[in-house]
């Protein structure tokens, strides 16, 4: 975003969404420890996040269909930021994104600092956000007009959504709309206008920490709704700089696991794309079904110092 506004050409545009690209892939992560972490899925938190996790997979899945669209090619394979750092992108550059079971803390911090909207209901100045980023992106494919190809691109129901190829600059404008208003509604309402009975993420993470639900009385949206029960969640610790400390042999075995088999599943997304190739991104979402056993697993193991449980650390090996 720092490149000025006349000289973001098609080039600059492929750079963007392979941004955009490692940005949907960066929340992924903090938001699958979060979901994890709870015991009991059947209660609105759980629901909530896990409709979370399947719109950032759809969003990711769209800014590789954009990217493939202009004649790029999605790099995945390395993509995956280190926790705890940064958002990619020169997003919320203020935000320190980090890897935790689900606490409040976590939940204000994190989550609804990913996602934190360009106009929420009360805004304070502060670095781009990810509407502010996907912004500067459309226009700039509204100024450059670059030719658009659908070859290569892939259809594919992520949750309820229905990703398709990207035909032209009305699909360009869809998809960018519909990341900004899944993820931080609009100017006038926080719901999502693409799903029913569901907030924007920013709110939904909202209702979870106010435990309300967002309601609008008198021309004013509140947390003052239906409750929303904090859940109980297993105590999975910070992940430190550079991984967990000396482990014992079996963390250490189920931490490459899971880690050898996110691998897996960033090769398989990287070759789905640079192939169009369908079965690739199936074989890639089967084995991200795997992610979740070792993770639990690890969030069962007490850390040294009693102060919570291990959990994913997000390292891919190969």
């Amino acid at each position: 975003m720092d490149v000025p506004r006349n000289r973001r050409d098609v080039s600059w545009i492929r750079s963007a969404l392979q941004a955009a690209v490692e940005l949907e892939l960066a929340t992924i992560p903090p938001y699958l420890c979060g979901w994890w972490s709870i015991r009991d899925r059947s209660g609105e938190p759980a629901r909530l996040i896990e409709r979370i996790i399947a719109d950032e997979m759809y969003h990711m899945g769209l800014a590789c269909n954009l990217l493939v669209a202009v004649g790029g090619s999605p790099k995945i394979s390395a993509a995956v930021p280190t926790y705890p750092g940064p958002l990619p992108g020169g997003v919320r550059s203020d935000l320190t994104v980090y890897l935790s079971g689900l606490t409040k803390p976590y939940v204000r911090d994190v989550l609804m600092g990913i996602e934190t909207p360009e106009a929420p209901l009360t805004r304070e100045i502060g670095p781009p956000t990810i509407g502010a980023f996907y912004d500067a992106l459309l226009a700039a494919f509204q100024e450059a007009r670059p030719a658009i190809c659908s070859d290569g691109q892939l259809t594919v129901r992520i949750g309820p959504n229905r990703l398709t190829p990207v035909r032209d600059l009305g699909g360009v404008e869809s998809a960018i709309r519909t990341v900004k208003e899944q993820g931080e509604g609009t100017s006038a309402s926080p719901d999502e206008p693409f799903g029913e009975d569901f907030p924007a993420h920013y709110y939904a993470f909202g209702e979870i920490y106010h435990e309300r639900q967002l309601c609008q009385t008198d021309g004013t949206w509140e947390y003052s709704g239906e409750p929303v029960p904090f859940p109980d969640a297993r105590p999975m610790g910070v992940v430190p700089p550079g991984g967990w400390p000396e482990p014992s042999d079996e963390v250490r075995q189920l931490l490459r696991q899971f880690d050898e088999t996110f691998a897996q599943v960033l090769d398989g997304l990287e070759t789905a794309w640079a192939r169009g190739d369908r079965d690739a991104l199936d074989d890639a979402v089967f084995a991200m079904f795997d992610l979740e056993a070792p993770a639990i697993r690890l969030m069962g193991i007490a850390l040294p110092d009693g102060s919570g449980t291990y959990g994913p650390e997000f390292r891919p090996v190969r």
